[in-house]
């Protein structure tokens, strides 16, 4: 199922250096997509360290298991990730193909079982066949690169309309390292998209805790203050992998290290830039949209309020409709279930204040809201005027696509 490039898509794809203890492999298994890649392997140095986050779904998919059992060890050997199916709510059969694979893929990259890490995306429900794509694994590893991550990138879409790449440079110490991260997802519908997966690779030498720490705070602002339709998949994956191949670098263990500063803001910006791709290529998506509330009770109470307008299917088709819908922001407030006053209650889309204390903004321009709408980046703030609590979140607008990209997903 095709679907034209999305409008937001970028101009040009970052340039993604090699990095020193990664080599990569793709291939076409015909796991449901014909004549593209479908099938992604990447093999790790010895010693390499590795951190991940995971869905927050009470019903992960099989590999989501196998890498939270395994994750605890530290250290990666290889990565298989396959697109077109999910492998998840497939009971014991699934159980079944993940040990498989991690048998089949242990052995081709030479390390111990519990150093394999899967990841699976597409239709949930569908039993997945190991035998479709365990016998490529040898052949793939051997002939891995280090200088594919443009292919990587692309052997992990579903109903993406683009491949997602980023990619930054940071010191550590007086050396410096590369940070590359591929990212696939356009939507999160339940019961049948399983969605979000991004891997992040440096040639750092960071151990497993630090990592894992500058991760779950990293993620904390960027791949989780990101919805396209408030589903959340069954088998969202973040992994980084560190190589530590760097010449020269100081080996670091912990977190609270201050030369990792460098190193944690560079990470930040390849985390952000990855879900604002996500979000950008959401399914049908005209417009990001950009929900910042401010003035509530706490940061908290600020997160829940935006997703509460990001997550509207209502205030997302009035942006889609580029009708300046300011009430639709009013309702999203009030049903949030947040402390809020209504008569302390500003909106402001962009530069143009809607509605302030209570009521319609007396300076409101019908004109110039209209105008701004055109835009293919919306920001829509709400101050509740009642403390200092305040948090960003990023979506798409609600379009007909979405509607027929969903509607025939399985079809």
């Amino acid at each position: 199922m095709s679907h034209s490039v999305s409008p937001l898509a970028p101009r040009k794809y970052a340039k993604m250096p090699a990095i020193d203890g990664v080599r990569i492999a793709t291939a076409e298994a015909g796991i449901k997509y014909r004549n593209r890649t479908d099938l992604l392997v990447m093999v790790f140095d010895k010693g390499t360290e590795v951190a991940g986050v995971f869905t927050r779904s009470r019903c992960p998919s099989a590999p989501v298991d196998l890498c939270r059992a395994n994750l605890p060890g530290g250290k990666a050997g290889v990565l298989v990730v396959n697109s077109g199916n999910a492998n998840a709510f497939t009971g014991q059969k699934g159980r079944a193909t993940t040990s498989a694979t991690a048998k089949a893929a242990a052995a081709a990259a030479g390390c111990g079982e519990g150093e394999v890490f899967l990841a699976s995306t597409g239709v949930i429900g569908e039993p997945l066949d190991p035998a479709k794509f365990t016998g490529l694994l040898g052949e793939m590893a051997k002939s891995a690169e280090p200088a594919r991550w443009d292919e990587a990138g692309k052997a992990i879409m579903t109903t993406d309309t683009y491949p997602k790449y980023a990619t930054q440079k940071a010191l550590l110490g007086d050396v410096e390292v590369t940070i590359n991260g591929i990212a696939k997802g356009a939507g999160m519908i339940a019961p049948d998209m399983a969605t979000m997966l991004s891997f992040v690779a440096t040639d750092a030498p960071i151990a497993a805790a630090a990592l894992q720490e500058m991760l779950s705070k990293g993620t904390a602002k960027t791949f989780n203050a990101v919805t396209v339709d408030s589903d959340t998949s069954t088998s969202d994956t973040l992994l980084i992998f560190a190589t530590g191949k760097a010449k020269g670098a100081p080996p670091i263990t912990d977190p609270r290290d201050p030369r990792l500063a460098p190193f944690r803001r560079a990470l930040n910006k390849v985390l952000k830039n990855l879900a604002l791709q996500v979000v950008r290529d959401g399914e049908g998506a005209r417009k990001q949209i950009e929900v910042t509330v401010t003035g509530a009770k706490s940061s908290k109470s600020a997160r829940k309020i935006a997703l509460s307008i990001a997550n509207s299917p209502l205030v997302k088709t009035a942006v889609a409709g580029e009708d300046a819908n300011w009430g639709r922001v009013v309702m999203a407030v009030g049903k949030a279930g947040e402390p809020a006053d209504r008569d302390r209650l500003s909106i402001w889309f962009g530069d143009n204040r809607l509605a302030h204390k209570g009521e319609r903004d007396s300076a409101y321009s019908e004109e110039r809201t209209s105008a701004y709408m055109k835009r293919d980046e919306i920001a829509i703030r709400a101050d509740l005027g009642i403390g200092g609590g305040k948090a960003t979140v990023w979506t798409c607008d609600l379009t007909k696509e979405y509607v027929a990209i969903n509607g025939d997903y399985r079809s």
